[in-house]
């Protein structure tokens, strides 16, 4: 599937909602009738896990935050490590961040931030690349919200924010794979996942060794 047809797909198929307890922004989301079992078994090459339809409470409360906080990121360069719908990328856009890269490997996330970023108004740099492929950009602060779902990226994300140099604000529920040695955990917010109810989700600040 080309990335036109993925974007033609996200825009019939996933409905725009306003994202849980952020009512200033609005998101192609998947819906009971939205179909995506049918396209993963129709794009068997390009079809991941579609992490980039639903809402995580990483993703919820790093975003809920940065709102709440604009002066994190207003003014500065941020880079959204793995984007996914872009739901974090455009909280910072919103709270006026100079300029906003958001990165992620997977196709369909790509045009899910496209169309989400025009939805809501923002503009953002985006790249598709994976974290493990990816140099150290020339940016004041990286985001990163639900990024440590398993060991193995765990470690990659730390040694790329190691190689970065830069500090970085993190979103996640405590995952296992969570580096909680070299975090500071700045705020906690209650937020309504997808398919689950109400959990609470941490906001970390992350202290990189000097590059």
């Amino acid at each position: 599937m080309t990335s036109t047809d993925a974007a033609s797909f996200i825009r019939d198929h996933l409905p725009v909602m306003p994202v849980p307890g952020i009512a200033e922004i609005r998101l192609h989301k998947a819906a009971p009738s939205s179909g995506l079992g049918r396209l993963a078994a129709r794009d068997t090459q390009g079809f991941g896990a579609p992490y980039w339809a639903h809402y995580w409470a990483g993703g919820l409360a790093l975003a809920r935050h940065i709102l709440d906080h604009p002066e994190n990121v207003a003014g500065r360069r941020i880079l959204d490590l793995g984007a996914g719908s872009g739901l974090v990328a455009i909280a910072a856009a919103k709270a006026g961040a100079a300029q906003v890269i958001a990165v992620d490997a997977d196709p369909y996330a790509i045009a899910a931030l496209g169309l989400n970023a025009a939805l809501n108004a923002v503009s953002l740099e985006i790249r598709t690349t994976d974290v493990a492929d990816l140099e150290p950009p020339d940016v004041d602060l990286i985001l990163i919200g639900d990024l440590f779902y398993s060991d193995a990226l765990a470690e990659t994300v730390v040694a790329f924010l190691d190689r970065c140099g830069v500090d970085a604000l993190i979103g996640d529920p405590w995952r296992r794979s969570l580096p909680l040695s070299r975090l500071d955990e700045i705020a906690r917010y209650d937020v309504a996942e997808s398919g689950s109810a109400t959990k609470s989700s941490g906001v970390f600040r992350f202290h990189a060794r000097p590059a």
